[in-house]
């Protein structure tokens, strides 16, 4: 399996070869600079591993929520490559991979990220990790106050995302006992969704190149007035 991973959901700029089971990353954190950082980063993936971007199985990129911006560069720089060179795309959650971050660096396995959306909002996604040790969501993601997220089901969860720094005593009342802790503040890596995108190669959940589209669950923004 080789698949090719990229993310520019946030401040982070990242992308990530999966070749037969060895994950390979570059990183940055230029958040003015994605367009400008991730294309070289994806050939310079490729060349070190001796490979043409035609020789990849797959392509994956974060598909939001996170910065309008910054999922819109990454949708639209893998659905140039991926017609280039006639390969599936497999759009991954960002806030899945936060949580598979988190369970890489912590061990913990029940995750609540909350991302902060503005407009005295987050973006908030349960995740549980499977025994084949990936990000599962428990419900559906949203954007929402943070007095409104879902309380999740049973203890020992841990909070993790930029939007538990923005509104943690409000996500820590409303949670209530279910938080066991907040872990530092977690970022998406491509590392991470490249294998949450190989799990979903296996199943065969991959979309032609004009469907990689973003997912910003705040598709519409209204004023009253």
């Amino acid at each position: 399996m080789k698949l090719l991973a990229i993310d520019t959901s946030g401040e982070t700029c990242s992308a990530a070869l999966l070749q037969d089971g060895t994950l390979t990353q570059r990183l940055e954190t230029a958040p003015r600079r994605h367009a400008e950082l991730i294309l070289p980063m994806m050939q310079q993936l490729v060349d070190e591993a001796g490979l043409r971007l035609a020789d990849l199985d797959a392509l994956a990129f974060a598909r939001g929520p996170g910065s309008f911006t910054g999922v819109r560069i990454a949708a639209s720089v893998i659905q140039g490559v991926a017609f280039g060179v006639d390969q599936p795309v497999i759009p991954v959650s960002t806030l899945a991979a936060i949580a598979q971050g988190a369970y890489r660096r912590s061990g913990h396995t029940r995750l609540l990220v909350a991302l902060d959306a503005r407009m005295d909002e987050v973006y908030w996604g349960a995740f549980e990790i499977n025994e084949a040790g990936l990000a599962e969501a428990r419900g559906s993601e949203r954007v929402c106050a943070p007095e409104a997220v879902p309380q999740p089901e049973g203890e020992g969860w841990y909070g993790v995302g930029p939007g538990w720094t923005a509104y943690d005593a409000r996500l820590r009342l409303r949670i209530g006992t279910a938080l066991a802790g907040v872990l530092e503040e977690g970022i998406c890596e491509a590392r991470d969704l490249a294998l949450l995108a190989e799990a979903e190669h296996r199943l065969g959940h991959e979309v032609v190149p004009e469907l990689a589209i973003p997912v910003y669950l705040r598709d519409q923004v209204t004023r009253k007035g």
